[in-house]
């Protein structure tokens, strides 16, 4: 049986990024993936990292395809996935590390914004977020293929493209959060990571 639904690119950034979460999710018990998409990032982390909880999510009209590609998953730690609205208060769930992959470019800034909101209330003593993807610093691109993509973006949303990393760094500053680490990864993208 094969997913209804296979991203190439979770596939080539699968291994670089479970390497940075073996080091950075170490003494986490439960992950909240935000936006997982076809599922591959959920089913092969709760597999590699099999001392924590997988808590894949989704927007209610892709629901359908994650839980059936989460289905060839026989792992008792990757939960059921669920409906997330980023910008509905998460305060009913408990977390204490956050993962996301290509998604703070297709939200508006405000989604950002309403990420960091929720996690505040979250946030201790050991919490982890970690988030992959491209980003521009000091308003430079790293790359010529980001300049494509980011205006590619902008033509299908105005309110979409490839966020300066220092706006994003401010956000987790406000909730307390301080950078850990930041990564270069394959295809120009990088996996920042904050904590508590």
């Amino acid at each position: 049986m094969e997913i209804k639904e296979f991203s190439q690119a979770c596939e080539n950034n699968k291994n670089p990024i479970l390497g940075v979460l073996k080091k950075h999710f170490l003494n986490v018990s439960l992950v909240l993936e935000v936006g997982s998409g076809t599922g591959q990032h959920a089913t092969y982390f709760a597999d590699q990292l099999d001392w924590l909880v997988w808590q894949p999510t989704e927007v209610s009209e892709r629901l359908g395809l994650l839980r059936d590609n989460c289905k060839f998953s026989a792992r008792n730690n990757l939960r059921s996935p669920s409906s997330l609205d980023i910008f509905e208060s998460w305060s009913q769930i408990q977390f204490d590390a956050i993962f996301t992959a290509n998604t703070l470019h297709i939200i508006p800034v405000s989604g950002i914004k309403a990420l960091f909101s929720n996690i505040a209330p979250n946030a201790a003593s050991g919490f982890r977020v970690a988030i992959y993807g491209p980003f521009k610093y000091n308003g430079q691109y790293t790359s010529e293929s980001n300049i494509a993509f980011d205006n590619w973006l902008r033509t299908q949303n105005p309110n979409r493209g490839i966020r300066d990393f220092e706006t994003v760094d401010k956000m987790a500053q406000d909730v307390g959060l301080n950078l850990i680490e930041d990564c270069k990864m394959p295809a120009n993208n990088q996996l920042l990571v904050w904590g508590l």
